[in-house]
């Protein structure tokens, strides 16, 4: 379970950094989108592929570094939600991305933890 959650991670972020690189430097228009939220997505995707190379390789590191990663993006998820509360437009494609990666990382979490224990 732990090597298919590292390749999961791996492949998440690779696919993470390259959405996110072609909205940020694409000059696609991505419509109602709060830049902080696509910048932080954007530079998760490296720590998302050092996540999974550290699972991979059974590092300490990996597990603390999976919560921390799940914690930030529950921090942005939050910010988000209170720019959506307070009225400023946005896409609702960025609450299921916020909603998918906050559930991925819930995960890969869960199971970097389980794999340090043993």
């Amino acid at each position: 379970m732990t090597r298919a959650a590292a390749v999961f991670a791996v492949i998440f972020g690779l696919l993470t950094l390259l959405a996110g690189g072609r909205a940020l430097f694409g000059g696609a228009d991505m419509g109602a989108v709060f830049d902080f939220v696509l910048i932080f997505n954007f530079l998760a995707g490296f720590a998302y592929v050092a996540a999974g190379v550290g699972l991979w390789r059974g590092d300490r590191w990996a597990a603390p570094l999976s919560i921390a990663i799940l914690a930030a993006t529950l921090i942005v998820f939050a910010a988000f939600g209170w720019q959506v509360m307070s009225g400023q437009p946005y896409e609702a494609r960025t609450m299921g991305a916020m909603m998918l990666r906050s559930v991925v990382w819930l995960a890969i979490s869960l199971i970097a933890l389980r794999a340090q224990r043993r």
